[in-house]
C-alpha cells in the first residue's frame, strides 16, 4: 500500500499546501483506479498520520514549510532526515506528522513503512484565508505531477533532497 497524506490548515491559505496535492490527486485517474494508492487528508493531526502509514509500504507526507526561501520552493527530503521526537505537553495538537514518523517506526516496527517521501512547499502567506498565493498554487501542481509520476512509475524509494524554486 501507498499512503500519501496532505498535511495543513485549510484555513491558512498557503498551509494549504499538502491538502491541495491530495485534492488535485483524488482527481488523477490513474491513482483512482488503483488499489494500492490510499489518499488522505490529515488536517493537522499527526496522530492520523501515524497511523494512516501502519501497513503503508510506502508513506508520502506532503506540507508546507517556514524555511526562508523563495515563496513555492519544493523540498523533497528522505523521511529520516525531517522525523523528530516528540516532547510530550498538555497539547496534543502538538504532534505533527514529523513526530508520527518518529513514533510510528518505534511503535509500529515492521509493519511502519520505511519508503517515507516528505514533499515541503514553501509558504508565502499564513494569514486567514481559502486561497493559495500564485507562487504556492504553481507548486502545488508541480508536486502532484511528481507524485503521479512516482507511482506510475512504480518508484519504491524517494529521491535525494532536492529544492526547485
Amino acid at each position: 500500500m501507498i499512503s500519501i497524506i496532505g498535511c495543513g490548515n485549510a484555513n491558512r491559505m498557503d498551509d494549504a499546501a499538502g491538502l491541495e496535492v491530495v485534492k488535485a490527486l483524488k482527481h488523477r485517474q490513474t491513482l483512482n483506479s488503483r488499489s494500492d494508492v490510499r489518499l488522505l487528508d490529515a488536517g493537522t493531526d499527526g496522530m492520523a498520520v501515524m497511523f494512516a502509514a501502519q501497513g503503508s509500504t510506502t508513506l508520502i507526507v506532503v506540507d508546507g514549510c517556514c524555511s526562508g526561501a523563495e515563496p513555492g520552493t519544493i523540498f523533497e527530503v528522505p523521511g529520516r532526515a525531517v522525523e523528530s521526537q516528540f516532547t510530550p505537553t498538555l497539547n496534543l495538537h502538538d504532534f505533527r506528522w514529523d513526530h508520527a514518523i518518529y513514533a510510528g517506526r518505534r511503535i509500529f516496527r515492521d509493519s511502519f513503512p520505511d519508503d517515507v517521501t516528505a514533499y515541503l512547499i514553501e509558504v508565502g502567506a499564513l494569514d486567514f484565508g481559502l486561497e493559495l498565493t500564485p507562487a504556492v498554487q504553481r507548486s502545488v501542481a508541480v508536486v502532484a505531477q511528481r507524485i503521479e509520476a512516482r507511482i506510475g512509475a512504480g518508484l519504491e524509494s524517494g529521491q535525494s533532497a532536492e529544492r526547485t524554486p
